[in-house]
């Protein structure tokens, strides 16, 4: 069997750092418990642009679609705010995306108990949440057509489209079906079917692909009243499915009930290639935090849970991902912060690479 292809883009601003500490977990894996990774490493984002004047090249974008997946930092920095919105450092990333076509992004929001008194609400709310927002991502508002700025009579007015097709909605649906029946077999779906005719039709195609997963509780809730239940009591919700936009905010929403967008993973999936594993994109929910990077500040936990889901998503090792999992957890546990999750305890916070020592450590005391 060939050694598995894993893709780095460590982009922009804090990218490189926590993406480094991530290296380091990639080789503890080869050389600790015997899964060797070929790894190779290019840029994207501003990085990108600054080197070749566009923000993901044609070579870069066929190395992603040939790997087995691809892991990625952070793009973006105000130094590129000028820019043409053509060259964005942003749109290497959703140029990899839809050409990749990654239709299913999984946004976990789990809080670990050592963390709890981080979030905005109360212990008992947010203490061993564990929740799934399955977001589609290739189509709906941000894609359809027509959209624009145009002349209007006398104005200006602002289009943009939302459009669905039964078989976007199909694909996105079986991914979280196939996800729930993984974990506690509960599905509830969002979206405004009570003003929207794409609800109306979101709504009809996810219980028409519910009835193939009898085993699956499923439930519907319009995607507002899914904001409020979510800060009233988020665990009542195992795995969440929605549209691309209500996706976009409900995941936000869902990030800070944790604490902290530094703790927090995403995995961008698509269609099986021919080796049977999805094409995949996995980077932090954190932006790239221009105004730390380069001083060993940021947090790698969000990046190096990344490539957890990478070892459960694409390369079938969820036992060796719960293993990294679990020494997040009792790094933290045993109280060791970085700046970001430093609070009121009084603890000099470690620095990045010193996270990544921590972890290695807790690693190590696993085997």
């Amino acid at each position: 069997m060939s050694t598995p292809s894993l893709l780095i883009l460590p982009g922009d601003g804090i990218g490189p750092e926590v993406m480094a500490e991530v290296r380091r977990i990639i080789d503890w894996f080869g050389a600790k418990r015997g899964l060797p990774f070929d790894v190779s490493e290019d840029l994207v984002g501003g990085a990108a642009y600054d080197a070749h004047g566009t923000p993901l090249t044609d070579d870069t974008m066929a190395l992603a679609q040939d790997a087995d997946a691809v892991l990625l930092g952070a793009v973006g920095g105000p130094k590129y705010d000028v820019l043409d919105f053509s060259v964005k450092p942003e749109r290497g990333l959703l140029r990899l995306r839809k050409e990749m076509d990654l239709f299913a992004n999984l946004r976990p929001a789990q809080c670990f108990d050592a963390l709890a008194d981080f979030s905005s609400l109360k212990r008992d709310v947010v203490a061993g949440l564990d929740i799934m927002i399955v977001r589609e991502l290739t189509s709906g508002v941000y894609f359809g057509e027509p959209r624009g700025i145009f002349e209007d009579g006398n104005e200006r007015v602002g289009i943009n489209t939302q459009r669905y097709t039964e078989s976007e909605i199909e694909r996105v649906a079986r991914s979280a079906f196939d996800l729930a029946m993984k974990r506690d077999r509960k599905l509830c779906s969002m979206e405004k079917a009570n003003v929207m005719e794409s609800g109306v039709l979101w709504r009809e195609v996810v219980t028409r692909v519910g009835a193939e997963y009898p085993d699956v509780e499923l439930s519907h809730m319009y995607a507002d009243a899914g904001a409020m239940q979510l800060t009233r009591w988020p665990k009542q919700f195992d795995v969440i499915v929605t549209d691309n936009l209500f996706g976009d905010l409900l995941s936000d929403l869902a990030a800070m009930l944790t604490g902290s967008l530094g703790m927090l993973p995403s995995a961008s999936l698509g269609a099986p290639m021919s080796n049977g594993r999805p094409k995949a994109l996995y980077e932090p929910v954190h932006g790239s935090a221009p105004d730390i990077a380069g001083q060993g500040k940021a947090n790698p936990i969000a990046c190096i849970l990344s490539f957890a889901m990478a070892l459960r998503y694409s390369f079938d090792q969820g036992a060796e991902a719960s293993r990294l999992e679990a020494a997040v957890e009792h790094v933290l546990a045993e109280g060791h912060r970085t700046a970001d999750l430093l609070g009121e305890e009084g603890r000099a916070p470690l620095s990045t690479s010193a996270m990544g020592d921590a972890i290695l450590a807790a690693l190590d005391a696993s085997v």
